[in-house]
């Protein structure tokens, strides 16, 4: 049988700001370490009152470089986001999806980038 954890972020990070991308790195190795031990979690940002496209995707968006799409449908649940909350996972899921699909060609152009900014 498979485990139910529930993770509430506001008291993992003992603040209801979730905007530090230090936090989302917490938050990211908990949901990680748990996933890998095949739990099934709830995380819950009730009581957040603040949260930053930053944050979700170090807490949630770099999961999709770590499992494939059924084993976080199957295994993650997010609880507790107010409609722009929601709205701002979607774009961080999403955009997590299109770099992890094409990691390589991504980072090559953002490395053409920085060094085109250096010169």
């Amino acid at each position: 049988m498979i485990d139910q954890i529930a993770l509430k972020v506001s008291t993992m990070i003992d603040s209801p700001a979730c905007i530090s991308p230090d936090d989302g790195r917490y938050v990211y190795t908990k949901i990680e370490q748990l996933m890998r031990d095949e739990k099934n979690i709830t995380v819950s940002f009730e009581n957040a009152t603040m949260l930053t496209s930053l944050f979700l995707s170090v807490a949630i968006g770099q999961l999709h470089g770590t499992f494939d799409e059924q084993t976080i449908r199957n295994q993650l649940r997010v609880e507790g986001l107010v409609l722009d909350g929601r709205e701002l996972l979607k774009r961080v899921v999403d955009n997590a999806k299109t770099y992890n699909s094409n990691k390589e060609a991504y980072d090559a152009a953002l490395k053409k980038q920085e060094d085109e900014n250096e010169e």
